[in-house]
């Protein structure tokens, strides 16, 4: 069986708005010792947990741009192999979050590496075309990151990333139903926390099971929940001006760019 990285992350942060309630470093710090616990079989080979060997870059983006209260909250998936599993950044496409997120920090590498998907940190040439589409769509529109994220924050629903014998990513919905349950109720309880936390209108679903988790995540909450296309290449509508269609979900939810 494999586990995700078991080394302990850091001590979690404290803080919040009222001094008691937990930072979203915080927040994810406990989400990553949680799924330390959990194993997966095969298909499953190899898991990274991002969250601990790349707990600098994410440190740095959530404490400047996780500030809330936010309006929306843009929920992805898991990490891509090019994008989080390299940077620590959901989307987390090397150059943009480079030059336009102006983040890069220290990368560490997972407890064990697939030969054929190593981390290399921000040293890695390989572009992330969902992360190249999603934070380029928020480049073009917003102009810089700060009014981006005076409005918005992008976070995955897992921070893990599955990977098959192939190298192949292996999407949380493919998990057999004994793995992923646990995994969804760790990950659910997280989801909780970070929007009771960052107290959004809206959290939208970057496609259809990050749209499904919340729903069912949140149930109950005072948020609206949405979806926008995924912006991946395996999406085929994604592949015929998927900016264009991102805006207009966005607008039928009444949000304007």
């Amino acid at each position: 069986m494999t586990r995700a990285d078991p080394r302990p992350a850091r001590r979690a942060t404290r803080g919040g708005r009222s001094g008691t309630e937990p930072s979203l470093l915080g927040i994810s710090d406990s989400l990553s010792r949680s799924l330390a616990r959990l194993a997966f079989g095969p298909p499953v080979t190899h898991v990274y947990d991002p969250f601990g060997y790349a707990r600098a870059p994410w440190r740095e983006y959530v404490q400047r741009y996780g500030q809330g209260p936010k309006e929306m909250v843009l929920l992805g998936m898991n990490p891509g192999p090019f994008g989080m599993a390299q940077t620590g950044i959901p989307f987390g496409d090397v150059t943009l979050v480079r030059e336009w997120l102006d983040l890069e920090a220290p990368v560490g590498r997972p407890a064990r590496e697939h030969p054929k998907r190593p981390v290399r940190g921000f040293s890695c040439s390989r572009r992330e075309v969902s992360g190249a589409r999603l934070w380029g769509f928020a480049r073009d529109r917003f102009g810089t990151p700060e009014r981006f994220f005076a409005r918005f924050f992008v976070a995955n629903y897992c921070p893990l990333l599955f990977l098959a014998t192939s190298g192949r990513n292996l999407t949380p919905d493919k998990l057999r139903a004994a793995e992923r349950e646990p995994l969804l109720r760790a990950c659910d309880a997280a989801l909780r926390k970070m929007i009771h936390h960052l107290e959004p209108r809206l959290v939208v679903g970057i496609g259809q099971f990050a749209e499904a988790r919340a729903r069912a995540a949140l149930d109950g909450m005072p948020v609206t929940i949405g979806r926008i296309p995924h912006p991946s290449p395996a999406n085929p509508a994604a592949n015929r001006g998927w900016a264009e269609q991102a805006e207009h979900a966005l607008a039928g939810l009444g949000i304007r760019c």
